[in-house]
């Protein structure tokens, strides 16, 4: 992809302050998008888990990356402030033509090993709480959907726009937990029936599967080294549909980074291509 594909292309994603999401934004800046970066964790205020990474400091990276950032603190489970962050995009940039949900709180208070509750990756669903699926489906399916729908109307409006959802596949079969299984799963129908109510009006929507991503949280849970990319990856992936004039033709789908990188030609930061991950079962 050339550096300036993206040149004219007005883009949001949301949950950019660290991981995919951060991934995503530099990915846009490298094809000279304009970026505006949201999450909750600034410089100046409270931070996630009380963790470092910033969404000033992802902006800035678009800019190094070629593109223009924008940081702008949203939490994207509350209505009221997605609302409030597509219509400042929409007053300061005239457009929005990407939208992209790499909101996932489910990690949060997770040290590697353990949740905060004391539960366990995989533990059987009916030793762990309830609240926890609450938390996977609306810092993940929820916060998608409230951006899907701010988003909708200024695409619908100029019957153009891509909808792009971080999600993981789940077609290979079960991802090894109920709860992570079933926020997947229905992040993936997300994009579906988006795309279904979407396609009348030339709007695509779809779901975007990354492997085993290399992460800030991966690297101090010290599993850096079972990684099987970097958070480029898949934000390259994206980058590679929003600028293809035929992404419609993707719409519906949950596509995954690596068969993308071979359909568009791109790389991982490394320049390697690596294949889809399987989750161990």
């Amino acid at each position: 992809m050339s550096a300036g594909a993206l040149a004219d292309k007005v883009c949001v994603v949301a949950g950019a302050s660290r991981g995919v999401g951060r991934g995503v934004a530099r990915a846009l800046g490298e094809a000279g998008a304009t970026v505006v970066v949201t999450g909750r964790s600034i410089e100046a205020g409270q931070r996630t888990d009380g963790r470092s990474e910033v969404i000033e400091d992802a902006a800035h990276e678009v800019e190094l990356a070629g593109g223009r950032g924008y940081p702008y603190q949203c939490d994207q489970t509350s209505e009221r402030e997605v609302d409030a962050l597509v219509q400042w995009t929409l007053r300061r940039f005239g457009r929005v033509d990407v939208a992209v949900s790499s909101v996932w709180g489910g990690n949060e208070g997770y040290d590697g090993e353990r949740y905060a509750d004391g539960s366990r990756f995989g533990t059987p669903f009916w030793r762990r709480p309830a609240a926890q699926f609450g938390r996977f489906m609306e810092s993940g399916v929820y916060a998608a959907l409230l951006l899907a729908r701010a988003v909708a109307p200024p695409m619908v409006s100029s019957r153009a726009g891509l909808i792009a959802l971080v999600s993981f596949g789940t077609e290979d079969g079960y991802l090894g937990d109920l709860y992570y299984d079933l926020a997947k799963s229905s992040l993936n129908r997300l994009a579906f029936a988006c795309a279904a109510e979407l396609k009348p009006h030339g709007v695509a929507a779809v779901a975007v599967s990354p492997g085993f991503v290399r992460t800030e949280r991966v690297r101090d849970a010290g599993l850096a080294e079972d990684a099987t990319e970097s958070p480029l990856y898949a934000g390259r992936a994206i980058a590679a549909l929003a600028a293809d004039p035929d992404v419609m033709r993707h719409s519906g789908g949950t596509l995954f980074a690596a068969d993308l990188a071979r359909a568009y030609g791109f790389t991982d930061a490394d320049g390697a291509q690596p294949p889809r991950f399987t989750p161990p079962t």
